[in-house]
């Protein structure tokens, strides 16, 4: 029963029979309060404690990636049509809202937003395009560049304008034939946009390489690093994460843990190391203060991240820490604000 009483704030001074102050008012009793009441025989009772503040929804950028994903699925539909708009045009009414999305101080109220519902084509667009703009500003990226980036990002996957939309809504796996056929969308979105006279010359090349890996083995050409341009090699990083973690047709989110590990050991080979090293580093810099889910079903917050090792961060559990770095069997399921 006592137990049930740790995190409470009590409203006022407690005093044991001899007039001796026990617990000062305002105080949030943890374990040790518990010990000093059974030890002075002291009862506390739901009228003595303050009622629990209401907990407020995070801030999150959900309004405004909605607003950026219409948007983007106008972009989608003008280019099917071939009547694409024009560059000025999605600087004014496009870019501005991607900028806007970045622009939340948890990471939480960061990512909710860009996870996938039920238009994941164009989400992910504006999910790639805000994470990329994100990582551009780690870079330290000057303005101009950095809207170049952010346009390309947008942009990286109009070649699936040219994809059937039952191939690109597929539940199941595709079948060979048809994964030859899903990643033509590269060289569809550099035909389309090299032929664009107001679009600088990165932009057609970010949609033709963001499948490109360092090693190679990407396609659609199997170039390697040193061929792939800078702002490639970014939206590659943003490409990556924002499919890992988003919920799809024919499979769950993966885990954040997983995620992030599964990008440490791809900056070996697959993608540019520092890119992606400094992508996990921020991020989970990022994530301090977060609530988390670990995979034993707890919930706490992470309190503390390990320059050395990032992904297995101190978290508080009510009035536990867990080293994740000591518990390998304990992971970060996902953020839940």
């Amino acid at each position: 029963m006592l137990a049930s009483l740790i995190g409470n704030v009590v409203k006022n001074d407690v005093f044991n029979e001899q007039g001796l102050l026990v617990i000062p008012a305002n105080t949030k009793l943890s374990e040790i309060h518990i010990d000093m009441i059974k030890k002075h025989g002291v009862t506390i009772l739901p009228h003595h404690l303050k009622a629990p503040a209401p907990k407020l929804a995070p801030k999150t950028n959900d309004v405004v990636v909605s607003h950026a994903t219409e948007e983007m699925k106008d972009v989608f539909v003008r280019f099917r049509a071939g009547e694409a708009p024009s560059v000025s045009e999605m600087k004014t009414n496009l870019i501005p809202t991607i900028q806007e999305a970045i622009e939340f101080p948890t990471l939480f109220g960061l990512l909710s937003g860009l996870q996938a519902k039920d238009d994941y084509t164009f989400r992910h667009n504006i999910g790639v395009a805000v994470i990329s703009t994100m990582i551009g500003k780690w870079l330290g990226l000057d303005s101009d560049k950095l809207q170049t980036l952010t346009l390309a990002a947008a942009l990286h996957d109009i070649g699936k304008v040219k994809i059937e939309d039952d191939i690109l809504n597929k539940p199941g796996k595709f079948t060979d034939e048809e994964y030859g056929l899903m990643k033509r969308h590269t060289t569809y979105g550099h035909e389309i946009l090299s032929g664009r006279n107001d679009l600088p010359p990165e932009v057609p090349l970010v949609a033709l390489q963001h499948h490109e890996r360092l090693d190679g083995r990407g396609y659609p050409f199997g170039i390697s690093g040193d061929k792939m341009t800078y702002n490639s090699k970014i939206v590659a990083v943003a490409d990556v994460f924002h499919a890992m973690t988003s919920n799809r047709v024919y499979r769950g989110e993966i885990p954040f843990y997983k995620v992030l590990l599964q990008m440490k050991e791809d900056a070996f080979g697959k993608m540019d190391p520092f890119i992606c090293n400094l992508f996990v580093h921020r991020m989970m810099e990022m994530s301090i203060g977060s609530e988390v889910l670990l995979s034993n079903q707890a919930t706490g917050n992470i309190v503390l991240v390990f320059p050395d090792d990032p992904i297995h961060p101190l978290v508080q559990v009510d009035n536990q820490f867990y080293d994740l770095r000591q518990h390998s069997q304990i992971y970060i399921e996902r953020l839940v604000g």
